[in-house]
């Protein structure tokens, strides 16, 4: 059996780009982490209040947060991920839908976490629940963390899974946004996680499985 999840909004509340600035504020610059919190308050008012996607908008601050962190090397790297998951991600898991993937793997089931986030950044949290991981890979060039490629997001991250599976379908699939439905069509079963409005809309056509509520974005 094989099991896919979203991470973000499906698995955790937390924020990469969040968990990252904090490890700058506590390892690198307070001064240049309370700059970049500032820089990005308009921003935040404007996808809070729906002007801006949201999800969108926290993609974009990833990627421009891998700039962050200065010479980095694989072994910083593997600290600033720790950190990231121990004081983010992990702190504000769905325990309900974690799980889940606990009792799939512990079921036999390959569980992996379908996200675009770096890798890096999933790693830690996979290893904590004995998923696998498919995100956006990352390489490191000069002390500078770079994406290889494009953003791994929407139709890339069912099919980055697929191909490295060989398959055409899964089992179960979890997701959270409407961002999240070409995962969900390729799944037996698809699971809407306290959906937002577009996805608990198509869920209810759809007569998928819903757990939680909608949530308030901000």
């Amino acid at each position: 059996m094989i099991v896919v999840s979203d991470m973000m909004g499906t698995l955790t509340t937390g924020s990469p780009f969040l968990g990252l600035v904090d490890w700058v504020k506590h390892n690198q610059s307070k001064w240049q982490a309370n700059l970049t919190m500032a820089s990005v308050l308009p921003s935040y008012f404007l996808a809070k209040n729906g002007i801006i996607d949201w999800q969108l908008w926290g993609q974009k601050l990833m990627v421009n947060s891998l700039d962050y962190v200065k010479n980095i090397d694989e072994e910083k790297l593997k600290q600033v991920s720790e950190w990231v998951v121990e004081h983010n991600l992990w702190k504000k898991r769905r325990e309900d839908v974690i799980q889940r993937l606990i009792n799939h793997r512990e079921k036999g089931a390959q569980v992996y976490i379908a996200s675009s986030v770096v890798e890096p950044f999933i790693e830690p949290f996979a290893k904590r629940i004995g998923a696998q991981v498919s995100g956006t890979p990352v390489e490191i060039k000069d002390g500078h963390l770079r994406m290889v490629g494009e953003l791994i997001s929407n139709e890339k991250k069912i099919e980055q899974v697929l191909s490295r599976l060989g398959v055409d379908k899964i089992d179960f699939a979890y997701g959270d946004t409407s961002l999240d439905i070409p995962l969900l069509e390729h799944a037996e079963h698809p699971v809407a996680v306290y959906p937002d409005a577009k996805l608990k809309k198509v869920a209810l056509e759809k007569n998928w499985e819903i757990i939680g509520d909608t949530p308030k974005y901000g």
